[in-house]
């Protein structure tokens, strides 16, 4: 019945302490959750957009032998398919338009034949550039490699038969020809390098009339598809929709028996989102943990800083006969108590938080996810109030006797952590595990292909936590060490602030080495946690650019039609549109390095740099502006990449004999290259082999200097604009692309998901516990040691000599709190880049470091220290009497 009482006296007469410690909870439960609330946001968002940008979710190709109305009935009735149409493709030898005196002659090609509803069912796949939406449709490539236009009439061979002729009623572009043209069934590897150049579309009765006959003669230039929606709802995590519908495809399949085989385009989708997803689930646990920890170590903090004041009360109650059982309930219903009530302000302020940065105030898209969120952040937060006050009270209530509780003044006794080196020890497992985790070949996130599970190297987390403990109780052990062995040093240092009292200053401040060295400690890790956190988004932000950049080849790009002649002097009228800072020109041709045929660019080492942003991170043998001054300097060099060089044992300086395809003959013929360097990562070019070389030399050799794309930098960071002038340039004769469009298409990337309001809430919280960890601990440890003032002030010491002992252990804790937390900071971020490089493609050449907002945290924290220093010196400077009656 004791506990009642007392926790009635701790709120009327303790009020401030109770809600201090209280707030420390409401912290780590408030981060907790708020980033709860991001995972829960992310995932569905990776999730809806990896589905918004599947055009054809299912294609079921019929197999030879099999009846295509048969497979088309079955997958109308299976449960999982809405919409399903049917889709023919017939081969042809290829397309010719007559103009006068001129012919026109394309290559082989495919004819399809579309439903009159295709465009409403996939409205996605089609889209209308000139002319008719419907009727004989030709695809824009096609039109350009003829030199075609709406009303024209084209004929195309069918083997064995006469040639057909159709008039074109339309000029549209395929978005989706890679999906459509897949080769069903078949691994990555071997699908088609890219969908065929030229495509025409006719209405099914058109279609079947020029096309049956040939199915007769040679079944194998004609193939049905059925093309289908996906009719069930996917669950918000990428995981279990993956698990979804791939399980839904193999049950299609046993209906389908053989007859048909599926081609699952939004299986292929889910199962690149499922990785994502789990690498922001990682994020979670490297920026959002750390901040929970330290919310812990927060309300340690402030319930040790009234320790002592807790030991009195403790061996008062003892001496009136309260049992240690009694003691250890008190200590329990306070833990309880600021428990629940810094759980529900931190479940509040989380649902606040999730409102206006997530658009969700619920922790989860299932009632089983919010349940597990929400319990989880409070039993966070009733064990950080158990580890802070409980446990402190049991360990008192049975270790120390009542003489030495009400003992003011002891012999401190360092920490057994301490004594034994755990701080080292950490640090250097930390550098062990740091350098296993992070060689070549290391792969955080597994996600195999056709395996619904994905595996973590979870043992990647370690480097990072154990550097993280490490060096907090390594800055602890520093501070302490130069508190108490390093008094005639800072004793000179702090003459000029405090004059004769120097060395009694720094002596006092030797005796309180073990609560200024937790300050200082806390400072830092806040310090570091502010640090890390800011730099690791504003690099991932960054990287997000830049990856979106390399992936489109430049802010807008214009792909020029094969087939098309198109010299770099086109470049010019690009350059005059409004907006555009700077063109440059690549040709895209094939050359075969020994057998390998390998994707080449030529480039124009002088404007390439400028146009497309290049980093030096994408080369080896030196930086991107070296290496192309290499290309300007020496024609015939050429930079290859990293694996080709592995391959054909190559060292910088060596003739190679690439062989390319003359402009005029069409045959492949030898050209010698000299190699001077590795491209890594080069615009619009594949992750694999590839070569880089200067396109003077390349046009010169072959007789042919058709560019294949144009890549432009933009004045303005609305490249959409932009792309959209060009666009009425170019006209049906190319394709343009803009960085923006681009990095919406990226819907199952990490580099979608919005980290802007995971900023604000980690970031906000970092200045929040900047603060408190700062000013707030320092003033309640000040406040702790009222007696001491006060009686300094009795034996006759002046307001400003006791101002100068508050005011030199604020300097300390601050300064070496700022200093140390920035260079633990700068090492550990530096490691999370490593790590998490899987987040990173490319990887950064350097971090971006938010120097605005870390000088606003430091200003925090100065300010904060300031304030619980000049509050404590005011109430040092009351008359001495009222403060020993305080005390």
């Amino acid at each position: 019945m004791l506990t009642a009482p007392w926790l009635t006296g701790l709120v009327r007469r303790r009020p401030g302490r109770l809600l201090a410690t209280a707030l420390g909870i409401a912290l780590a439960v408030g981060l907790l959750g708020s980033i709860g609330m991001f995972l829960s946001s992310s995932k569905a968002v990776m999730t809806k957009r990896a589905a918004a940008t599947v055009v054809v979710p299912w294609q079921i190709e019929v197999q030879p032998g099999a009846d295509a109305a048969s497979v088309l009935t079955r997958a109308r009735s299976f449960r999982g398919i809405e919409h399903p149409l049917t889709v023919e493709f017939g081969h042809t030898g290829g397309f010719t338009l007559h103009q006068g005196d001129s012919t026109q002659t394309t290559g082989a090609g495919v004819v399809l034949s579309l439903p009159e509803t295709y465009a409403d069912v996939f409205p996605d796949a089609v889209r209308t550039l000139a002319g008719s939406s419907s009727g004989v449709l030709l695809a824009q490539q096609t039109a350009a490699n003829l030199q075609a236009t709406v009303g024209d009439t084209i004929t195309f061979t069918r083997l064995g038969l006469p040639d057909a002729r159709i008039k074109v009623g339309g000029i549209v572009d395929l978005l989706a020809a890679d999906s459509l043209f897949q080769k069903i069934g078949a691994p990555a590897a071997a699908q088609p390098v890219a969908p065929p150049d030229n495509v025409a579309m006719l209405p099914p009765a058109l279609w079947h009339q020029l096309f049956d006959p040939l199915r007769q003669m040679r079944p194998d230039l004609v193939t049905t598809q059925i093309h289908a929606g996906f009719r069930q709802r996917l669950p918000a995590d990428p995981s279990p929709a993956y698990s979804m519908v791939e399980s839904e495809g193999r049950n299609l399949e046993l209906v389908l028996a053989g007859d048909g085989l599926l081609g699952n385009n939004l299986g292929a989708e889910l199962g690149k989102a499922r990785s994502d997803a789990l690498y922001a689930q990682i994020l979670f646990l490297f920026l959002g943990v750390p901040g929970a920890v330290l919310s812990g170590l927060l309300t340690a903090a402030i319930a040790a800083s009234g320790a002592g004041r807790r030991r009195r009360d403790q061996a008062l109650l003892r001496a009136r006969g309260a049992t240690v059982r009694q003691l250890v309930g008190l200590g329990v219903g306070e833990a309880v108590l600021v428990a629940a009530i810094g759980s529900a302000i931190g479940l509040g302020c989380a649902a606040m938080i999730g409102a206006r940065s997530f658009a969700s105030a619920t922790y989860g898209a299932a009632a089983s996810t919010a349940l597990v969120w929400a319990t989880g952040s409070v039993f966070a937060g009733l064990v950080i109030a158990v580890a802070s006050i409980a446990w402190p009270a049991w360990r008192d209530a049975t270790s120390i006797t009542v003489a030495n509780a009400r003992r003011v003044v002891g012999r401190v006794q360092d920490p057994r952590w301490m004594r034994w080196g755990v701080d080292v020890i950490l640090l250097a497992a930390s550098v062990v595990v740091f350098w296993s985790t992070s060689r070549n070949g290391y792969k955080l996130v597994l996600a195999v292909e056709g395996v619904s599970s994905i595996s973590v190297n979870y043992w990647a987390f370690l480097g990072p936590a154990l550097a993280w403990l490490g060096g907090g109780m390594f800055i602890w052990r520093t501070a302490d060490v130069a508190l108490r062995y390093g008094h005639r040093p800072l004793a000179r240092l702090l003459r000029p602030f405090v004059g004769g009292l120097a060395g009694t200053v720094s002596a006092s401040m030797s005796r309180q080495r073990r609560l200024l060295a937790r300050s200082l400690t806390l400072v830092a890790l806040t310090a570091v946690f502010a640090g890390s956190t800011a730099t690791f988004n504003s690099t991932y932000r960054v990287q997000a650019e830049v990856d979106a950049v390399l992936s489109n080849g430049a802010m807008v790009t214009v792909v020029e039609s094969p087939g098309k002649e198109v010299d770099a002097a086109r470049g010019k009228d690009f350059a005059a549109v409004p907006g555009v800072r700077s063109v440059t020109s690549v040709q895209h041709r094939y050359a075969y390095v020994g057998s390998d045929l390998q994707d080449m660019y030529g480039v124009d080492p002088t404007t390439i740099v400028r146009a497309t942003k290049l980093r030096n991170t994408y080369f080896r043998g030196g930086t991107a502006d070296q290496l192309m001054a290499k290309l300007a300097r020496q024609p015939n060099a050429a930079l290859l990449s990293l694996e080709t060089v592995k391959d054909f044992q190559l060292t910088p300086g060596d003739t190679i004999n690439l062989r390319l395809q003359d402009g005029k003959t069409k045959a492949y013929r030898p050209v010698p290259f000299v190699y001077v360097g590795v491209a890594i990562e080069f615009p619009t070019a594949p992750s694999d082999s590839f070569i880089i070389a200067n396109a003077s030399y390349i046009g010169q050799q072959t007789g042919s200097s058709t560019v294949g794309t144009f890549l432009i930098d933009t004045a303005t960071d609305d490249s959409t604009a932009v792309a959209r002038r060009i666009a009425k340039l170019v006209g049906t004769s190319g394709i343009v692309n803009d960085v923006a469009s681009d990095r919406r298409k990226i819907g199952s990337s990490l580099t979608s998901v919005e980290l802007g309001g995971l900023t604000k809430v980690e970031l906000g919280f970092a200045i929040v516990l900047a603060a408190a960890a700062s000013g707030l601990v320092l003033w309640l440890g000040l406040t702790e040691r009222r007696r001491t003032f006060a009686v300094a002030a009795a034996l006759g010491a002046k307001p400003s000599q006791i101002a100068g002992f508050i005011w030199s252990e604020a300097v300390f804790v601050t300064v070496g709190g700022l200093v140390s937390g920035g260079v633990a900071g700068w090492g550990l971020t530096h490691m999370i880049v490593k790590v998490l490089k899987g987040v990173f493609d490319p990887p950064p050449s350097a971090l971006a470091v938010p120097y605005g907002y870390l000088a606003s945290v430091a200003a925090i924290i100065v300010g904060a220290v300031v304030i619980a220093t000049a509050a404590i010196t005011a109430v040092t400077r009351q008359p001495t009497i009222d403060m020993l009656r305080d005390v």
